[in-house]
């Protein structure tokens, strides 16, 4: 009796799993292209405001800094 009720936990398992694969798949979203879903993220992601100064920050460094590799032929 022992294999058969093995069997009958296994399938029970694969249904489990069929049935939230399935749940899964109907909220997916497909996408053409790469940059689609990455705008699509971005669009729903809020970038925490110290990433956001910090990213500011650097941006205005860059600006007034010579490319390292002008200081290499330099």
């Amino acid at each position: 009796m022992k294999p058969q009720n093995k069997l009958s936990t296994g399938r029970h398992q694969e249904q489990a799993a069929g049935e939230q694969t399935a749940a899964a798949n109907s909220s997916a979203l497909e996408f053409q292209s790469v940059e689609e879903l990455l705008r699509h993220d971005a669009a729903q992601t809020a970038v925490p405001p110290e990433i956001a100064r910090r990213l500011s920050q650097s941006i205005a460094q860059s600006r007034s800094r010579r490319p390292w590799w002008r200081k290499l032929l330099d």
